[in-house]
């Protein structure tokens, strides 16, 4: 998607964000210019090879991130658009190994931790940033990433501000589930290792 065309003007005031900075799990960032902002959300792209369909669900979520520039409420719509695309993602990669009457955002999320191998240590924010995150895959940690999700979904009347890291955490957990995907297709070429909606769809119809 290009955000380009998305005219935003400088603020008058800076945009201050809760976001985990370097050995700060605490930490904020202040944004004085847009284009230190739209630099920002840019950067927090998932890896490219990763199929279309969930890279566009993924840019919708760093589209809304980057309109909240003008109104910091559009960050909230920007949190649930990137739970949707780490959703559909999940589906891709875990759905067929779950039993469809027990599969759910929590389920696959469970199960990138229980049968995939994720520890804090493999997610680059944590690493970079310290803390934990594994506790909100699977429940030790409340709320869950699940459970924000359904939150944002229901219209949660005590939203708040924004959750801190939300999105580099969900490129992070993205782009692991899709890390064996993404090593078979770095050694293929482009066109024997096509990504298609529908290879994507059997999965995510019988949810």
């Amino acid at each position: 998607m290009d955000r380009s065309q998305i005219t935003l003007s400088d603020r008058d005031e800076p945009l201050l964000l809760p976001w985990p900075t370097q050995g700060n799990t605490g930490g904020s960032l202040s944004f004085e210019k847009v284009t230190d902002w739209r630099a920002f959300i840019e950067n927090l792209a998932i890896d490219a090879r990763i199929p279309e369909i969930v890279r566009a669900k993924y840019a919708r979520a760093q589209t809304l991130y980057l309109l909240g520039w003008a109104d910091f409420s559009i960050l909230k719509a920007g949190e649930l658009a990137a739970l949707i695309a780490l959703e559909l993602a999940l589906v891709d990669r875990y759905g067929g190994q779950i039993t469809k009457s027990k599969r759910s955002f929590a389920a696959l999320l469970k199960f990138m931790v229980e049968s995939d191998g994720l520890t804090d240590d493999r997610i680059p924010m944590i690493v970079r940033c310290g803390g934990t995150a594994v506790g909100q895959l699977i429940g030790a940690t409340r709320p869950t990433l699940a459970e924000r999700r359904n939150a944002l979904a229901h219209g949660d009347p005590f939203d708040g501000l924004p959750i801190s890291g939300l999105l580099e955490l969900v490129r992070d957990l993205i782009n692991y589930s899709y890390r064996q995907y993404l090593a078979e297709a770095a050694s293929l070429s482009p066109a024997s290792h096509p990504a298609t909606f529908n290879d994507i769809g059997a999965n995510y119809g019988e949810l």
